[in-house]
């Protein structure tokens, strides 16, 4: 019927009349139209991240001690999702160390133990590594702990378990060593420490292999091993420091644990350390005397300390004048090991001696003192 329609005189008479105008406003029309009809199209929405709910356990031994650690998820999911993070709860199985490795996620949950329970916060996220540390007490048999853990909700909704983390604590490893105090001098701190009595067991001899020393600068910074094995006797100096910083100082006992590989102790008592330079150089030495016209040249040798500001020179034409009274020729410290006095006169005897100052402003002992005439 349209295309009847379209054939017909009087739609001729239209489309002659108002020609291809009629079509655009036609056209226009019916895009208004769709466009009322569908609505304002909004961009695209990304899906959200899926928070994980498992994260993979590990751990390691350190004396009497089982420190577990794992990477948190990058976020949290909201408060209302069921995927929230409220807490963490973490279980232990100990079974003979013959046992079959392989244990279904039932039968762990059926026979092993909780033993902490972890509340988390916003700020425990974002890839964080999380610790946690079981203390152990020994009974005498050999066992093989077996770890894992499991997210919860605020509901008490659990995730599935982590992985199983099975380590076989040896436990005939050193106690911890006592005592740790420090020597302080120009060059160096000298750490000195007790041997630890026993294992931590109880038993004796003890199993030292050696000990490890370890610097940090905070409370809460990790601790930076000093040496590049471990050392055999009760005491380490470390030449390595800055006077006016403060330092965190404690060491481990090292033995040998299961398959030979070394086990740490637990630490010693932190030593707190903020080195003062009060030490004064040593004198200036080496001192000798060269005339030439006009002028007296000084040459002597560099101190041995690193902290080195500068020199001083002193002269008087009387030995006997108390030192504090002879002329100071450097109003500012002498850089080099050289210096020309050049306001000699001819026929006179003069005598010198030297200080050297550090960097914190300690002033040495004056050096021995060198006389020479000018002719």
């Amino acid at each position: 019927m349209l295309l009847n329609f379209a054939k017909s005189s009087s739609f001729q008479k239209f489309t002659d009349r108002f020609g291809g105008r009629t079509l655009i406003l036609l056209c226009v029309a019916t895009t208004l139209i769709l466009s009322f009809g569908c609505g304002k199209r909004k961009p695209p929405t990304p899906p959200k991240e899926r928070v994980s709910q498992r994260v993979e356990l590990s751990g390691f031994q350190r004396g009497n001690q089982v420190i577990l650690n794992w990477k948190m998820p990058a976020r949290n999911a909201e408060r209302t999702s069921v995927l929230n993070i409220d807490r963490i709860d973490i279980y232990r199985f100990a079974e003979p160390s013959s046992a079959p490795q392989t244990l279904s996620e039932e039968e762990f949950a059926s026979k092993s133990t909780l033993i902490a329970t972890l509340s988390i916060k916003d700020s425990d996220f974002g890839l964080k590594t999380l610790f946690h540390t079981d203390n152990l007490a020994f009974a005498g048999q050999p066992a093989r702990l077996r770890y894992a853990m499991r997210f919860a909700n605020a509901s008490g909704q659990k995730a599935a378990f982590s992985n199983f983390f099975m380590i076989e604590p040896a436990s005939k490893v050193a106690d911890v060593p006592s005592g740790l105090v420090a020597v302080l001098s120009q060059d160096s701190i000298s750490l000195k420490w007790q041997p630890p009595t026993t294992n931590i067991d109880g038993t004796t001899p003890v199993s030292v292999l050696g000990y490890n020393v370890y610097r940090s600068m905070s409370e809460t910074d990790p601790g930076k091993l000093l040496n590049k094995s471990p050392i055999t006797t009760t005491e380490y100096t470390d030449d390595f420091f800055e006077f006016g910083k403060t330092y965190f100082y404690f060491v481990r006992a090292v033995s040998v644990g299961k398959d030979a590989n070394p086990i740490e102790s637990l630490e010693t008592n932190i030593l707190k350390l903020k080195p003062i330079d009060s030490f004064a150089p040593s004198a200036p030495a080496a001192i000798t005397l060269a005339v030439g016209q006009k002028q007296i040249s000084i040459f002597f040798a560099i101190n041995p300390e690193k902290d080195i500001a500068g020199y001083s020179v002193y002269r008087s034409t009387d030995r006997d004048t108390p030192k504090e009274k002879w002329q100071l020729l450097t109003p500012t410290l002498l850089k080099t090991n050289t210096f020309q006095d050049t306001t000699v006169e001819a026929a006179k005897q003069y005598f010198y001696y030297l200080t050297a100052t550090d960097t914190t402003g300690n002033v040495s002992l004056p050096s021995e003192v060198v006389t020479e005439t000018v002719r």
